[in-house]
């Protein structure tokens, strides 16, 4: 059954259509606004993202060139060490061979 709607009746329903319309409307443009958002912040994040990425790589590499210069100073030192423990243990074969021979020049002299 087809009810007449009276002229007041449609301009009040043709208000509350304009009136969801325009959250609709509303709704889109915060809808937009927010994709632009994130899509620019993701734009920001990946190129963060790459300029960390960057450093960290400039970094690792600085490290390795350090760890490398440090393990060839390791290998100085564990030379030097073996040098001078070589010397601790001749040393006294060398003292007493130079005091033999000075005592053999002392003695030849007299």
């Amino acid at each position: 059954m087809a009810t007449d709607v009276t002229k007041d009746e449609f301009q009040r329903l043709e208000a509350r259509v304009s009136v969801v319309e325009r959250e609709v409307e509303g709704e889109k443009l915060v809808t937009r606004h927010i994709l632009e958002q994130t899509r620019r912040n993701g734009a920001e994040l990946a190129e963060f993202k790459n300029r960390t990425e960057q450093r960290f790589d400039s970094l690792e590499s600085r490290f390795d060139s350090l760890e490398s210069r440090f393990d060839n100073l390791e290998g100085r030192f564990d030379n030097l060490e073996r040098t001078v423990n070589t010397l601790r243990k001749d040393l006294p074969a060398i003292v007493g061979d130079v005091m033999r021979d000075v005592l053999r020049e002392r003695d030849s002299e007299c």
